[in-house]
């Protein structure tokens, strides 16, 4: 298994010998307004791809954990071949074939692929009222004969639902959207460095990564924060906090 951050929550994932597009967004840098409600007015995305778009435009599916545009942006369906297999969670196929694409399937519980089975699991995208208005949101779980067990966390706060998807799988690695977003009101709507740690202390066994840094305006959460918390709690062996563009 390999997995490359693109930029924000967009991974290239090479597993079971198959690659797999995840959450892209493939806006230039500044091309979209700031997110709304937000404590700046900075334009997104806050930083530029780390190498040509044309780079990420032919793996064998494009996996999407929701629709909100700082995971499936217009840019990325425009340049994305509208035959690509696009896997979605449930009641987003039709807005996905509105955008021309016509093999879209929705994930219930999970789906296989050439050996490859990815699971369908549930999170919490915020608390209260906001949370509700966050929507449905998904995470996945990839198994492979003689492949590690990969956890994609999605956006979600650190709750029940990943709680249980760790005790269910036990994945050997585990992807979370740490930027700590949150609007002018209200907790965080996806991670923080508090809730990196608590996912670390509850399953030591699991390689962190911490990604969705650093790249939209709503995200406070920095990368050199969360490392700093890190090795202040003696977890930072635990956790790779990678650069856009890297590999790991």
């Amino acid at each position: 298994m390999k997995i490359q951050l693109i930029r924000n929550a967009s991974l290239w994932l090479e597993y079971a010998g198959h690659a797999f597009l995840i959450d892209p967004i493939f806006s230039e840098q500044g091309a979209n307004p700031p997110v709304f409600n937000t404590a700046n007015d900075k334009r997104n995305p806050l930083v530029p791809l780390p190498a040509p778009m044309g780079t990420w435009l032919q793996p064998d599916a494009v996996l999407l954990t929701h629709l909100h545009p700082d995971h499936w942006d217009a840019a990325s369906s425009e340049v994305l071949a509208k035959t690509m297999p696009v896997w979605c969670q449930p009641n987003e196929g039709d807005a996905v074939r509105a955008d021309g694409f016509t093999n879209v399937t929705e994930i219930g519980e999970s789906i296989s692929y050439e050996g490859t089975t990815i699971f369908r699991t549930a999170g919490q995208h915020g608390t209260g009222e906001i949370g509700k208005r966050m929507g449905q949101v998904s995470g996945y779980v990839f198994q492979a004969e003689g492949e590690p067990t990969l956890y994609i966390a999605g956006d979600t706060i650190w709750c029940d639902d990943v709680k249980e998807v760790l005790d269910r799988y036990r994945p050997d690695v585990t992807v979370v959207n740490a930027g700590g977003a949150q609007f002018l009101e209200g907790g965080p709507i996806i991670m923080d460095e508090n809730d990196v740690v608590s996912l670390c202390r509850y399953a030591s066994y699991t390689q962190v990564a911490a990604v969705h840094m650093e790249a939209i305006n709503h995200c406070f959460t920095t990368r050199a924060n969360l490392k700093d918390r890190l090795n202040a709690e003696g977890l930072v062996g635990q956790v790779r906090i990678p650069l856009d563009g890297e590999w790991f």
